[in-house]
C-alpha cells in the first residue's frame, strides 16, 4: 500500500542502500531495485524491512521482504528468500535508509500553507470558531465543528459528525465518524524517536499516521504521536481521558477506557475492552490482552494475558498485590 501522506523518493538500487550504511556484500545483485521500506508485516517482495529483536521472531519468519536489516544473531530467523543485511545497529541503519526514501518525514515544522478556513472550500460546510486554519490535502466529512484557534494541518481526513475543540492541532491523521476531540490536543506529530550519539542525536523518521476509530473520544490535553514505520491506532468506541499520552506505533483496541494521565510507550499493543486507571504507565513493545484491567498508578513492565486484573509497580495480579499490602 502506498504511503498516504509522505512522498516516496524510491526506488533505489540495493547498492545505494548498502553504501548508505557502509556495507559491502558480494552476495547481492547490486542493480536490484528496492521500492520501499516497510515493517516486517506489511513489506512485500520489492521492499526492505528490519528485524532487531527476538520479540518479533514470529513476524520475521513470515516476512515477504526481499531484504532485511538485521544482526548476525537474528539473521537465521528470516525466510530463505529474504536476504539479510548485517549491521552493528539495526535501528540507526533503518533510520538512515528510511530518511533516504522519505526525506521529509523527520521534519515537523508548522504548515506554512495552511489558510484561514474562510478562504477554503470548507467555509460553508463547517461550523467553526475564530482563527481556524486548514492545510493542504485535507478531507472533511459532514457536520464538523471546530473550536477557536484550532489548526487542521496537512494530510488529515475527518469523517462525519465530528467535533474538534479549541486550541488543538491535527496532522497526518485519519479520523473516523462520530469522533470527539476536546481542547488542547496534539495529534499526528512525530514521536520521540532518536538515537543518542556523541556529536548529535540521530532522528528516527516517522512515516506512519494516526488512525482514530469511530465513536471515540480524545480528552483535553491528550497527545497522540504518529507511527514511525507502522501506524498509531485508536480503536472504535475507545475513550481517552485528559492528558493522556499515546506514543508512536501504539495500537489500542475497541471499547477501551484510559483515565487521566495514562502514558503508553512506543509499539505496545492494547487489546479490546481494556480499562486503565489514572496515572498508570505502560512500557514499550508489550502486549496487553483483551478484557484487562490495570489499576491507577500501576507500572506495567511485562506483557499481560487476557482477562487479567493487575495493580502496583511492577504491576502484578490484583489479589496478589492486595494480599501483600494488607
Amino acid at each position: 500500500m502506498k504511503n498516504p501522506f509522505f512522498e516516496n523518493n524510491g526506488p533505489f538500487k540495493i547498492n545505494d542502500i548498502l553504501n548508505l550504511v557502509n556495507i559491502q556484500n558480494t552476495n547481492f545483485d547490486y542493480n536490484g531495485l528496492v521500492e520501499d521500506i516497510k515493517d516486517l508485516v506489511t513489506a512485500d517482495k520489492d521492499c526492505i524491512t528490519f528485524f532487531h529483536s527476538k520479540k518479533y521472531k514470529e513476524l520475521a519468519i513470515n516476512t515477504k521482504a526481499r531484504y532485511c536489516i538485521t544482526t548476525e544473531i537474528l539473521k537465521d530467523d528470516l525466510p530463505y528468500d529474504c536476504k539479510p543485511i548485517i549491521v552493528d545497529n539495526v535501528l540507526i541503519a533503518t533510520a538512515k535508509i528510511t530518511e533516504k526514501f522519505y526525506p521529509k518525514s523527520t521534519v515537523d515544522n508548522f504548515d506554512q500553507d495552511a489558510l484561514n478556513i474562510e478562504k477554503t472550500i470548507f467555509k460553508n460546510n463547517v461550523v467553526y470558531g475564530n482563527n481556524v486554519l486548514v492545510g493542504e490535502n485535507v478531507k472533511i466529512g459532514k457536520n464538523l465543528y471546530i473550536g477557536h484557534n484550532s489548526i487542521i494541518e496537512r494530510n488529515v481526513q475527518i469523517g462525519d459528525n465530528c467535533h474538534i475543540g479549541s486550541n488543538s492541532i491535527i496532522r497526518n491523521s485519519l479520523i473516523g465518524n462520530n469522533v470527539n476531540i476536546l481542547d488542547n490536543c496534539i495529534i499526528g506529530k512525530k514521536g520521540f524517536g532518536f538515537f543518542p550519539d556523541n556529536s548529535k542525536n540521530i532522528r528516527y523518521p516517522h512515516i506512519g499516521t494516526v488512525i482514530i476509530g469511530e465513536n471515540s473520544e480524545i480528552g483535553s490535553g491528550a497527545t497522540i504521536d504518529r507511527g514511525s514505520m507502522s501506524n498509531t491506532i485508536i480503536g472504535n468506541n475507545t475513550y481517552l481521558d485528559n492528558q493522556v499520552h499515546i506514543a508512536h506505533n501504539v495500537k489500542i483496541g475497541n471499547n477501551c477506557i484510559l483515565a487521566g494521565q495514562v502514558g503508553i510507550a512506543g509499539s505496545t499493543i492494547i487489546g479490546n475492552n481494556v480499562k486503565i486507571g489514572g496515572q498508570a504507565g505502560i512500557s514499550g513493545h508489550l502486549k496487553i490482552g483483551n478484557n484487562v484491567e490495570i489499576a491507577g498508578g500501576s507500572g506495567v513492565i511485562k506483557s499481560i494475558s487476557d482477562n487479567s486484573k493487575v495493580m502496583g509497580y511492577p504491576a502484578r495480579n490484583l489479589r496478589e498485590f492486595l494480599r501483600e499490602n494488607k
